[in-house]
């Protein structure tokens, strides 16, 4: 199993509310950078957080590889989501080869419990940063983490 972590690109930094932030232009050519990364990997799904720059960032990569599948929109890839939560639903979604498009302090987190058992352990993740885990299973400590890629 390969999951591939992906934060967003860099967002404005005002906006109504968080989750209404669209990426820069800095932040489009940063996603763009990343996308590179993946092409030619054997992608099942791109799974995103509903924040607007995350949803920005999934259709950027999606256009830019050329993926037939819809991308697919879930709740729990926000900021503060549980990454145990990410855990238990990346087990549920049976999918070999998955790409997550969310946000900090999530992503860090989550490589943390997903490559050390721990969320404190986790890898710094700037904007369109990409990580690249791969295991038998999507489970705490036993993922390696082959790539980290920052933009």
């Amino acid at each position: 199993m390969k999951v591939w972590v992906l934060r967003h690109g860099e967002a404005e930094p005002q906006a109504r509310s968080d989750d209404q932030r669209n990426l820069t232009a800095h932040g489009r050519k940063q996603v763009l950078r990343s996308a590179a990364h993946l092409l030619g990997q054997p992608l099942d799904a791109i799974v995103a957080s509903p924040y607007v720059r995350a949803q920005q960032t999934a259709t950027l990569v999606h256009d830019a590889l050329g993926f037939s599948a819809p991308l697919t929109t879930v709740s729990w890839l926000t900021p503060d989501s549980d990454p145990a939560r990410v855990i238990a639903e990346l087990d549920a979604l049976n999918l070999d080869n998955v790409l997550l498009v969310s946000h900090q302090p999530l992503v860090s987190s989550l490589l943390g419990l997903l490559v050390h058992g721990s969320r404190q352990a986790g890898e710094p993740m700037s904007t369109a940063s990409l990580a690249e885990l791969q295991g038998d299973a999507a489970l705490a400590g036993l993922m390696t983490l082959e790539a980290l890629h920052h933009a």
